[in-house]
């Protein structure tokens, strides 16, 4: 890696994560420099479609939390 690239990423990562997610943010759409339109609009149905689930009581939401102490516990059990 160019010293350049790293000295950019150690003052990066200092940063705190809001930051660190904006820049990732930006640097991810940098690359995706050809937009599909159908998709796009696939997407957006399909989340009005979730929220309309969820509004209608189709569909129970779990905290992050919880997701995300269930994905550690199957990673470490498949570890």
């Amino acid at each position: 890696m160019d010293t350049t690239v790293e000295k950019i990423l150690e003052q990066a990562l200092e940063m705190p994560p809001k930051d660190r997610a904006a820049i990732a943010e930006r640097l991810i759409l940098s690359l995706d420099v050809q937009t599909d339109h159908d998709v796009e609009v696939l997407w957006q149905q399909e989340i009005q479609q979730r929220i309309a689930e969820i509004e209608k009581g189709e569909v129970v939401c779990i905290p992050w939390e919880e997701v995300r102490d269930r994905l550690r516990k199957k990673s470490r059990e498949a570890g």
